[in-house]
């Protein structure tokens, strides 16, 4: 491949076309013996990418971001942009299993359907419409508005906490996106769900607590709360209760597979157990969800209410050898990335590390 065909395919995941191929004086007889031999991979027609750079998007889970170039490619649309869930992806959102099996775009001029793509008719206005690395793309607080009215609640309620702890979208920006779309069906499910986004949720997990703590009639916690003792922060709990001195913590199983730091799934249990006992001999009670598939199920869930409203009846203890600091906003610990990994040799742009000295939110209430 000419190197003035390779070096700008990088920057999109190493997509490249016969339009490309014939500028540079690669014949079609040339490209079919590169396809036969399985160097290239043609996604669509005219569109390829080499086996290799393929190889490295499977390896870091960007199908879905090579698939969408793969038909913006192919349309040449100018006017289109991703949106929907596909969207909900470059912008690194958390959505249903399974919501990325079609690329869906949004044009102001038309509608289409084609293999492995929607296309939707709707307005596009220019500060709705961004572009993120390589991708053409609805700004996040377009997108979650869009989602939300259609996608079950939590899920849209999620994906607003995460566009909001990231600072991908703000109360403003949300609200315009809202008032703009008053008369389109669906939208009061986008304001509901805007309104009980808190944007502290650090995790799907988490927004899905809050909400069935809600549905359960119990009292609200207070989201995101430093626990400190001996003059060090101890803890950051995932729900608070002060009168009970209760902490309410949501865990799925991939923060023990998975642990963050470099630790592994013991140092993770270790650590744990360490903070938790310090906080205990200080008064502090925990009310830990480990598995939301069997915690959280519907079946389990009237004990649940029975478990956390046995809790808070008991006060907690009035003279405190702890203190418990509300954050005023969440912070977010990951990269500031569309997706978790780099991809070397045919980088989208998303992925790119956060600025060395930037501040991360919520940073300051830490100190």
């Amino acid at each position: 491949m000419p190197l003035t065909v390779a070096e700008p395919a990088r920057r999109r995941l190493g997509i490249f076309t016969t339009g490309d191929l014939a500028a540079r004086g690669v014949s079609e007889r040339e490209v079919r013996t590169a396809v036969r031999a399985g160097a290239w991979i043609r996604l669509r027609t005219g569109v390829f990418v080499s086996a290799a750079d393929l190889a490295e998007v499977e390896r870091t889970d960007r199908r879905p971001g090579l698939e969408a170039l793969a038909v913006t490619t192919s349309l040449g649309r100018d006017s289109a942009a991703l949106s929907g869930a596909t969207a909900a992806w470059v912008w690194g959102l958390p959505r249903p299993r399974g919501s990325q099996a079609t690329v869906h775009l949004t044009d102001p001029h038309r509608w289409r359907r084609g293999r492995g793509w929607l296309m939707t008719h709707a307005a596009l206005p220019d500060d709705e419409v961004t572009v993120r690395g390589a991708y053409r793309v609805t700004t996040a607080a377009r997108t979650v508005v869009d989602l939300a009215r259609s996608w079950p609640e939590v899920h849209a309620v999620a994906a607003v906490d995460a566009a909001l702890l990231r600072g991908l979208a703000s109360r403003g920006e949300l609200r315009r996106v809202l008032e703009r779309q008053a008369s389109v069906p669906g939208i009061p499910r986008s304001v509901r769900a805007v309104t009980l986004a808190d944007g502290r949720a650090e995790s799907w997990l988490e927004t899905w607590g809050r909400l069935t703590f809600a549905a359960l009639g119990l009292p609200p916690f207070v989201p995101q709360v430093e626990l400190w003792a001996d003059r060090r922060l101890v803890k950051v709990v995932d729900g608070w209760y002060p009168h009970a001195a209760l902490a309410i913590e949501f865990d799925g199983r991939i923060k023990y597979r998975r642990p963050r730091y470099g630790r592994t799934p013991e140092d993770e249990l270790w650590r744990e157990k360490r903070s938790e006992d310090l906080l205990r001999s200080c008064g502090v009670r925990f009310v830990r969800l480990a598995v939301a598939v069997d915690d959280m199920s519907p079946t389990r869930r009237d004990g649940l209410s029975r478990l956390v409203r046995r809790q808070l009846v008991i006060e907690g203890p009035r003279a405190r050898e702890f203190r418990a600091v509300p954050r005023p906003e969440g912070r977010w610990r990951g990269a500031d990335a569309g997706d978790d990994g780099w991809l070397p040799r045919a980088d989208d742009g998303v992925g790119t590390r956060r600025p060395p000295g930037r501040q991360q939110p919520g940073r300051r209430a830490a100190r």
